[in-house]
């Protein structure tokens, strides 16, 4: 058996290193914010607090209205873009990656991707700023619900959304195939 010299070695592409639990990214976007939850459980179930209300980290006072969105095992949901709008997401069952994409000209950040995972077996509440590129696809193998409580009342008159395809597009170089390593 022939022993790689480590020049072979070195060439050979270096794996994606979680540095935050169930994160992928140079750095988190700036404005994001990430709190993961407790999860508490006992012979009759299991219980997570979602969010407070006087969570400033997380804005929670901006909350208007709580949304269920539904996703089939392998489904995207993306990519969405706000004006003003602040979005809040919770994943209640299933297993989702939530991307996004810094879409901010004047933001230390601008075009920086993350990817972040979050469900049952990983509770965790994301707040996402306007300007932010994000989308969220069905990692599991069941029906996905994604709690997302935004902070503008839905006004179809006056829609603050913004969507481009999420496999063709010229602006968000992102593929949400699985990657393999």
């Amino acid at each position: 058996m022939q022993v790689m010299s480590i020049e072979d070695f070195n060439e050979l592409e270096k794996p994606r290193v979680q540095k935050i639990p169930g994160f992928y990214g140079e750095k988190l976007i700036e404005g994001v914010f990430i709190r993961d939850m407790k999860l508490f459980s006992d012979e009759r179930g299991l219980l997570t607090e979602v969010i407070r209300l006087d969570d400033e980290d997380l804005k929670a006072q901006n909350i208007k209205q709580i949304i269920a969105s539904y996703s089939y095992p392998g489904m995207i949901k993306g990519w969405h873009l706000h004006s003003k709008q602040e979005d809040h997401l919770f994943c209640a069952t299933g297993m989702v990656k939530v991307a996004l994409y810094d879409y901010r000209a004047d933001s230390p950040t601008y075009k920086v991707l993350n990817e972040i995972f979050m469900g049952e077996k990983y509770p965790r509440t994301i707040y996402i700023p306007p300007g932010i590129f994000h989308g969220t696809k069905n990692v599991g193998n069941d029906i996905s619900v994604v709690i997302g409580m935004p902070s503008l009342f839905y006004n179809p008159e006056d829609v603050d959304e913004r969507r481009v395809n999420p496999i063709d597009n010229d602006i968000i170089p992102y593929d949400w195939n699985c990657r393999m390593e």
